[in-house]
């Protein structure tokens, strides 16, 4: 016996789940995955369940970890698992787009510096009240119309007018938020709003963020930590001090600030995933190498969504070469 695991199903029901080894040291998915719409299965949870990033369920996540501690990992696996559905992928990468960029095939839009940041979030928040105009314009509310047909979000939208959802990644959001000059304050500022907007107004209009960090904390400046509130979904990959566990889990559970902390240096991609509602495990993401990511992003290329606003951020990329093989074989003329 390695382990014993308990949560709650519903008042009076209690699973009890028993392992009998560490599934995290060599992580193996089951073959079978309960997959849908905006659900990616992307870890595996110590005590054998896999861990689901639902962003119909949590709208809103917060990935932070140190260097070397598997955050690009859990990050491949999440766009890997993105990259087969109807959805567009938005990026942020300013680290020159090292990230990201490899990945660019499956991708609406890409931005690899704070200036393109800025106007891709500006259009995002514009798009978003679009999508809201589209939800009113189909409500159509009257006494007759059904509790079940009244449209709250795009998901209570019939399928052929129903915009395709967003999902906007954010790599080393503290480059966002970082300045030197007033110009580059006044920047930060548009930048922090703007995302702020996103994470209070997007769920609705299917614009989900996804914010990955190495710290993310007051320090940052203003609004930060309003920002920060609005992401339920935490997780949190080994860090360097107890201060960058709190800025995931602080007002979450003291227990799993000292899981995070405790993540030895040997074991990347080992995390602690926890949510608002104070519950929290022990995951792990299969190793996904770059190349096998950006093999799923050039396969899934055609399922990018048409979506005008976002056409001046795509990422121009050159053409896949064919895969189709000759088959005869020319020889040389001989005399």
């Amino acid at each position: 016996m390695y382990g014993v695991t308990s949560r709650e199903i519903r008042s009076g029901v209690v699973e009890i789940r028993m392992t009998g080894y560490d599934v995290l040291k060599r992580v193996q998915m089951p073959a079978q995955l309960d997959t849908a719409p905006m659900r990616v299965p992307v870890a595996l949870r110590e005590d054998g369940s896999v861990h689901y990033r639902d962003y119909r369920a949590v709208p809103h996540g917060l990935t932070l970890g140190a260097t070397e501690s598997g955050k690009s990992v859990y990050q491949r696996n999440l766009v890997a698992g993105l990259a087969p559905m109807d959805v567009a992928l938005v990026g942020i990468d300013c680290k020159q787009g090292v990230e990201l960029f490899p990945l660019a095939r499956r991708f609406s839009a890409l931005a690899d510096n704070p200036d393109t940041a800025l106007e891709l979030l500006e259009v995002l928040v514009a798009h978003m009240e679009e999508v809201y105009q589209l939800i009113r314009a189909q409500q159509r509310i009257s006494i007759t119309t059904p509790d079940e047909e009244i449209a709250a979000d795009i998901w209570d939208l019939p399928a052929d007018v129903r915009p395709v959802p967003v999902v906007v990644l954010v790599d080393e959001v503290a480059e966002l938020a970082l300045f030197a000059t007033k110009d580059e304050e006044k920047r930060r500022d548009r930048i922090v709003t703007a995302l702020v907007r996103l994470a209070q107004l997007g769920r609705a209009a299917g614009i989900y963020l996804e914010i990955c960090g190495q710290r993310f904390g007051a320090e940052l400046g203003k609004s930060i930590t309003m920002l920060r509130s609005q992401l339920s979904g935490r997780t949190a990959h080994r860090v360097n001090d107890e201060t960058s566990a709190n800025m995931a889990f602080g007002d979450i559970s003291p227990d799993a600030v000292l899981a995070a902390v405790q993540i030895p240096t040997d074991m990347r991609g080992v995390a602690i995933a926890g949510d608002s509602s104070g519950g929290w495990a022990r995951i792990r993401a299969p190793h996904t190498s770059l190349r096998q990511a950006v093999n799923i992003c050039n396969k899934h290329a055609d399922r990018v969504p048409d979506l005008p606003a976002l056409e001046p951020f795509r990422p121009a990329v050159a053409p896949l070469p064919s895969a189709r093989v000759p088959l005869t074989k020319t020889a040389p003329v001989t005399a």
